[in-house]
């Protein structure tokens, strides 16, 4: 090979390498890791000091880059485990672990060589996994294969969706804000008089209410298993008090049955639980239900409330429309993923979808991993679309 050959070669491993790590730390924003992109070009910098190519450096380097406090440690082994394929490295497990070696590189699709060889997991090198991780991210859900859419669940169930915060009228400490007269006097005459520094206070903030309403009808049966995938990470990892609804033809709360900590038994529960899998749609009629039954007593007022739906409406689009004014006077925001908007030639011309939106905040894909992870960012306010 020339000289100029491989610098050419050596620089698009490089720019692979990079897009693959920020796929990575978009996956652990997903996960509530605080992985911005000054943690990201720490990384890419550690790593050009130690040895990219070694799947353990690339864990440690990772985890003394990318997470912020003792919480995000357990966020990153999972998220390190589902993208990069294995079991997750954590603590001694990392330290007893062979050295692997690890390109981090987009490879074209081809047969991949069996052997025995160190970096290898069921004859598989693991810079495909991770790979095949980041590609993962932009399919949609209804053409992944079966092997694909147990690596999206792994991927899916590191989710923490956070919502946005609003500010409280209760006070706490803080380094900014006004000065707490009270606190700065207590901490003079603890010091015998002498003069102190001031104390200041802030107003507390917290997470606002969020409130999914995921359509589980026949034209969304390709999609409904990851968004209620999506729903139960909302309300197993985020702070925010969740609520999740599934619509069809019938309006049924799903959320103690997603109340399982493991994936699997809480949407069998779901399962059980739902008698409209797979029928038509009701979208204005089940929404009005909705606001009747919940929202109007307080549960949408002051929300983010994410409709998942491709709305398809059965009925008279009118009464969507009305319903969903009336819900959008209520609530703080109202989003719409909608998973057939990523199509080529898109455009909303169905009934549902045209009358619904005029009342809708932020119009998003719902579509694949990538999309999930911005109506993630929406939620929580970082991502105004």
């Amino acid at each position: 090979m020339s000289r100029d050959r491989a610098r050419e070669t050596g620089a698009r491993g490089a720019v692979d390498a990079s897009a693959v790590l920020v796929g990575f730390a978009r996956a652990l924003r997903a996960a509530g890791v605080d992985a911005g992109p000054d943690r990201v070009q720490a990384l890419i910098g550690a790593l050009a000091a130690l040895r990219p190519g070694v799947r353990s450096d690339v864990y440690w380097s990772g985890r003394l880059t990318l997470c912020g406090s003792r919480d995000d440690l357990e966020r990153y082994d999972r998220v390190f485990a589902a993208y990069f394929g294995g079991a997750g490295s954590g603590g001694r497990a990392v330290r007893a672990a062979p050295v692997t070696r690890l390109r981090v590189t987009v490879r074209e699709a081809g047969p991949v060589p069996r052997g025995g060889g160190e970096g290898e997991r069921d004859g598989v090198p693991a810079a495909v996994l991770a790979s095949s991780a980041e590609v993962l991210r932009h399919r949609d859900f209804a053409g992944l294969t079966e092997a694909e859419r147990g690596q999206l669940r792994r991927l899916l169930a590191a989710f923490a969706p956070r919502g946005e915060l609003r500010r409280t009228a209760r006070l706490r400490p803080a380094r900014r804000g006004a000065v707490d007269p009270r606190r700065t006097v207590r901490e003079m005459l603890r010091r015998g008089g002498e003069p102190a520094p001031p104390l200041r206070r802030a107003r507390a903030a917290r997470p606002r209410r969020l409130v999914l309403l995921v359509d589980v009808s026949g034209s969304m049966a390709a999609y409904a298993d990851a968004l209620l995938r999506f729903a139960h990470a909302a309300a197993h990892g985020g702070r925010a008090p969740t609520e999740v609804f599934t619509i069809g033809t019938r309006l049924t709360r799903v959320t103690r049955e997603l109340a399982h900590r493991d994936p699997g038994t809480a949407l069998a529960a779901v399962a059980a639980a739902v008698p409209d899998w797979r029928g038509g749609t009701r979208l204005g009629e089940l929404l009005r239900d909705f606001l009747d039954r919940w929202g109007q007593r307080g549960m949408a007022r002051g929300a983010v409330v994410v409709v998942l739906s491709d709305g398809w409406e059965r009925g008279d689009p009118e009464p969507l429309a009305a319903q969903m004014r009336r819900l959008h006077r209520l609530a703080h925001r109202v989003i719409w993923a909608n998973p057939r908007k990523a199509r080529p030639g898109y455009a909303p011309v169905a009934a549902g979808m045209a009358a619904a939106l005029p009342s809708v905040d932020a119009f998003v894909e719902g579509h694949s991993l990538a999309a999930l992870e911005r109506l993630a960012a929406v939620v929580r306010g970082a991502d105004h679309a």
